[in-house]
This record gives C-alpha cells, structure tokens and sequence, in this order.
C-alpha cells in the first residue's frame, strides 16, 4: 500500500489582466520582490525554479507544464534538507480571467507525505505560499495601479 499524502490549495484573487498576473509569476526581477529575494526562474518547459518561499528550506524545481497565461506547474528535486519520501512534491499555478478584470490564481500543491518527519516542511510550505500569494496580489496591484498613473 502506498503511502498516504496531503496537499494544499490557495486562492488569490488579482485586480489586474491574466498578462500582468503572468508577467509577476515569471519575470525574474518581479519574482524576488514578492516570492523570495534569491528566487530564480527559467520560465520554460524544462526550465527550474528556486526559492526559499518559507525562509527556512531553498527548495529546486523542474518546470514540466509551462501554459504562457494559463499554467505553471514546479516539481521539486531531491533535497538533503528534507526529510526522503517515495512520492513526487508539486506546486500547480493555475490562472483565470474572469469578466470584471480580476485574474484568480489557484495555487494547488500536493505530494506531501502524511507522515511525523514531513509535518514541519509542509507547514512551512503551506504557510509560505500562502502568505507569498497575499504578496504577489498586493504586488501586482500596486505595479498595476502605479502603470496607469
């Protein structure tokens, strides 16, 4: 039997276009005003990713999906400081346009094992990304609203 696994799902809702939301997501100079200051991004498919979104754990990922507008999807590489697991840890953003000009961002993140060792990393993790979405929302705002001054 397999071991069980737990996830998350955040939901940021954007004033702003589907663009300027996916410019935030990545753009290198966006990325590490409102993700991490040492975030990195190949924004690809079979591009990476790097940050530290809870400021403890530097965390490297592969970039499987890249939908431009529509889809990023991280799978995050082996990492020494985490405890080992069999299963595969995913961060999914996914982004929609809705009809009064707001980009609703959904981040799903899933692959995390139910067990004691990995209780502090998906906290952490958890946590992290959910206040890195309170950040993108206010950042992206605010660049949006000082564009159109």
């Amino acid at each position: 039997m397999a071991d069980r696994t737990r996830g998350y799902a955040h939901r940021v809702d954007i004033t702003a276009d589907v663009k300027t939301v996916w410019r935030a997501l990545t753009d290198p100079d966006s990325l590490t005003k409102w993700c991490s200051p040492e975030a990195r991004i190949r924004p690809r498919t079979g591009g990476s990713f790097s940050a530290s979104v809870d400021r403890v754990t530097e965390l490297e990922a592969h970039i499987d999906v890249f939908d431009v507008g529509r889809r990023i999807r991280l799978i995050y590489l082996p990492n020494a400081a985490l405890p080992s697991g069999d299963s595969a840890v995913v961060d999914d953003f996914i982004l929609e346009p809705s009809k009064d000009g707001v980009t609703i961002v959904r981040l799903l993140g899933s692959g995390y094992p139910d067990g004691p060792q990995w209780e502090a990393p998906y906290r952490r993790a958890r946590a992290g990304w959910e206040r890195a979405m309170a950040r993108l929302k206010v950042f992206v705002e605010k660049t949006a609203k000082e564009a159109a001054k």
